[in-house]
């Protein structure tokens, strides 16, 4: 019901200032025994209230014209109660800076300044008398309130839009990585399938046995390829960070390694594209654990800093982390730990997620107390948006 009544984006900043403000131009003009009477005066604030109400709603030519006949009440009730009475221009001044077009702000801006003169003219008999008061300076500020949110509006807007690209380059990213994980993977397990064929077809005469063993090798490869299949598409689908955390600690539990999870309170919502390479890469630092930590115990922990969203995975293990696509070597570590390079994706596929959402990754390993993953991101606070397919 109040989402009709009010514009949803606006309840949570705005809703209990203009109440309060609605509240306190009522009581003002209910305690003056002004000449006009107070049914006349209550009309005008009615009046008021209903330019308010356009205004609240609409961004188009009846913002302005309507903040100007608001702006014309408020002379009259400034005239008849309390020249400060003024003040609530502001409201009027915080709407139109919403305007669609500049041409709108600068009418209302033009309303504005019309009714600080106008009290001057009528109250004082110089249109310009105010200029030695307080009301000069709200004024000054009434009328650059609007400049100010539009640009602010106009800032954001393109702020949406930058987030909104940088997440379909991303998305495009993944799918390029993904792409290559085909080549990588899938390319060597299809090479293997089509060699045992030729294998096969070359035994089916000569040793029937031997030719059976390869077609249930081969029956094995084609299903293994299948799975790769259904793990790299899968990739490109939303993965929420929560039910990933809440799958990590069953499969830790099953590998007989405990998790303890802290989590900050009040989080950011991140984008849908940021929370998936997030959960990939939570997958990722946990798949790492269960291979080759040899750990017992593991704690994520998530939290926000300067800006930054971070995810910390820290085992109790030997210290070792595995390298993606590599040829074995072993690399020493921060504290002496190591870093081995391998196949499939491990911290390579990490960083490179990371690396779309420009953030970073930090490892680190030590023999005696174990390896630590750091995922770090910015934050967005754009809200959330689908990842298509």
């Amino acid at each position: 019901m109040l989402k009709k009544l009010y514009p949803t984006d606006q309840i949570q900043k705005y809703l209990l200032i203009d109440v309060i403000a609605i509240v306190f131009l009522i009581y003002q003009v209910s305690i003056t025994d002004g000449v006009m009477g107070l049914p006349w005066l209550l009309l005008l604030v009615v009046l008021y209230l209903f330019c308010f109400y356009v205004c609240l709603w609409h961004r188009d030519w009846r913002l302005p014209a309507t903040s100007v006949v608001g702006c014309m009440v408020l002379v009259l009730l400034a005239v008849y109660v309390d020249k400060w009475i003024l003040l609530y221009g502001f409201i009027f001044a915080d709407l139109l800076g919403r305007a669609r077009r500049k041409v709108y702000i600068a009418i209302g801006i033009i309303g504005i300044a019309a009714m600080h003169v106008l009290v001057s003219f009528i109250t004082e008999g110089s249109p310009f008398s105010f200029v030695k008061t307080l009301h000069f300076p709200f004024m000054i500020v009434q009328m650059l309130m609007p400049i100010v949110i539009f640009i602010r509006e106009k800032a954001n807007v393109l702020q949406e839009e930058l987030d909104v690209a940088n997440a379909q380059l991303t998305l495009e990213k993944e799918r390029q990585r993904i792409s290559r994980d085909l080549h990588d993977t899938l390319g060597q397990t299809l090479t293997m399938i089509k060699l045992k064929s030729e294998l096969t077809k070359r035994l089916i005469e000569k040793d029937e046995n031997k030719a059976k063993q390869e077609l249930d090798d081969i029956l094995n490869t084609s299903r293994f390829a299948l799975k790769q299949v259904r793990e790299l598409v899968s990739d490109m689908k939303f993965v929420s960070l929560e039910e990933e955390i809440e799958q990590s600690q069953k499969i830790l539990q099953t590998a007989g390694i405990m998790m303890i999870h802290k989590k900050q309170e009040q989080m950011p919502l991140l984008s849908n594209v940021s929370e998936t390479m997030l959960a990939l890469s939570v997958r990722e630092a946990i798949t790492n654990i269960v291979k080759h930590s040899k750990a017992k115990y593991c704690t994520l922990t998530q939290y926000r800093e300067n800006g930054l969203y971070y995810i910390r995975v820290k085992d109790d293990g030997n210290g070792q982390v595995r390298e993606g696509r590599g040829n074995g070597q072993v690399r020493e570590g921060r504290g002496n730990g190591q870093v081995r390079e391998g196949r499939g994706n491990g911290i390579q596929s990490m960083k490179e997620r990371l690396e779309m959402l420009q953030g970073e990754v930090e490892v680190s390993g030590n023999p005696q107390s174990g390896s630590t993953i750091t995922l770090k991101a910015p934050i967005h606070l754009n809200g959330r948006r689908k990842l298509s397919d």
